[in-house]
């Protein structure tokens, strides 16, 4: 079903042969991630469903709102689509350079191997929301899809739509049953916050986050089939309806649950578990507008050379294994009780703050370093155990 690039090539892409739409949509969605992750390394406040602290002032709700509109649940599906979209283009580089489909299947498992080890290690050390486990997951598990028809690609989406809902609905659920705690970046002991860690991400990866990512992950084998990303100038009208129409069901989709996590609307349990599911199976459609805004702004500057802005995020989207990783480097560092200690001292918007900043210097190490080739030290650490020294 895979469309086949002309050149054929052993191992990873080169740097300077990638095409410009996915690398640009893995820069700016690496913004997304900081802005949803900064603020769950906050401690000492009550918290609502996306974690923003409910007793914050007009600037911190003002910033939690944004983002449970714009961010929350939304960065996420998008990470998912562009990885179904890449391990496409993983598959078509190793059959064009005269691989079978067992050999290809083996470099994807390794592969999705190697990120669960990166996962954990990732879990163990820094943060318990990883999601690099929960790719390797499902790298493991979904990749046959990538040889399946559209018609049963299609129709796992949609069941995974439907396990998305349920299982969003318990964990909402569990969400106004169980008691508040600190989350394990606020606490004190660090041996203490590795094992909770490592508690919550095996939980969460083979559950909430899994079946999370499927949907998206799945739509985006389906668009790489197509090279929307890499060829989006044939696929205009494809790309903007899936960005109007998908921009409108994530904004009306999230505002109820905004109401409620900044105490504009207080209703009781069932209308906001309801809203929780409703933010996150409308995130998906978010996440997807986003990569289809993006793939129509490269587009309209085909005919003409990226300016430095746009080489900078798409070094940062080369490089986006690293800077994530680096991410949670720089929280852990800030926030952490036992490192710089601001968890208790900052809110909501100080904490987005210092993900933007936190973000902007990834952009800018990436851009200083990926020109000529060369590779972050995480993707060629992945490249190596996956390809060995082709």
């Amino acid at each position: 079903m895979s469309i086949a690039p002309p050149a054929p090539r052993h191992g990873a892409t080169p740097a300077t042969q990638r095409a410009l739409a996915p690398d640009l949509a893995r820069g700016l969605m690496l913004l997304l991630i900081a802005l949803a992750h900064a603020h769950m390394y906050l401690s000492g406040h009550e918290v609502g469903f996306r974690g923003y602290a409910l007793d914050g002032g007009a600037l911190d709700r003002l910033v939690a709102g944004a983002q449970i509109l714009l961010v929350d649940g939304r960065a996420l599906p998008m990470f998912a689509a562009l990885f179904g979209y890449g391990l496409v283009q993983l598959t078509n580089r190793q059959l064009a350079a005269g691989g079978n489909w067992p050999q290809v299947r083996t470099v994807l498992r390794r592969r999705s191997l190697w990120l669960l080890a990166f996962g954990f290690c990732h879990a163990s050390l820094l943060f318990f929301g990883d999601i690099l486990g929960t790719y390797g997951l499902v790298g493991l598990v979904l990749a046959g899809f990538i040889r399946r028809e559209d018609a049963a690609v299609l129709r796992a989406a949609a069941v995974g739509l439907v396990l998305h809902v349920v299982v969003l609905s318990a964990f909402g659920l569990l969400t106004v049953s169980a008691p508040k705690g600190d989350t394990p970046a606020a606490m004190a002991d660090p041996i203490e916050a590795t094992v909770m860690r490592l508690i919550g991400w095996s939980g969460m990866t083979p559950t909430y986050f899994a079946v999370s990512v499927v949907p998206a992950f799945l739509f985006g084998i389906w668009a790489a089939r197509r090279r929307v990303l890499e060829d989006p100038v044939p696929h205009r009208s494809l790309l903007s309806r899936v960005a109007v129409v998908g921009t409108g069901l994530s904004i009306a989709g999230g505002m109820p649950l905004m109401l409620i996590d900044t105490r504009i609307w207080t209703p009781s349990d069932m209308p906001a578990v309801t809203a929780y599911a409703l933010h996150s199976v409308t995130g998906i459609a978010g996440g997807l507008a986003y990569a289809a805004i993006i793939g129509l702004t490269v587009g309209r500057m085909r005919h003409g050379r990226p300016g430095p802005a746009v080489r900078a995020l798409a070094a940062c989207g080369q490089w986006s294994l690293t800077c994530y990783l680096l991410q949670s480097v720089v929280f852990v560092a800030v926030f952490a009780p036992y490192a710089g200690g601001l968890a208790t001292r900052v809110g909501d918007a100080a904490a987005s703050g210092i993900a933007v900043v936190t973000w902007s210097a990834t952009v800018v190490l990436a851009a200083l370093l990926a020109p000529g080739g060369r590779r972050g030290p995480a993707e060629a650490a992945l490249r190596w155990l996956t390809y060995g020294r082709r």
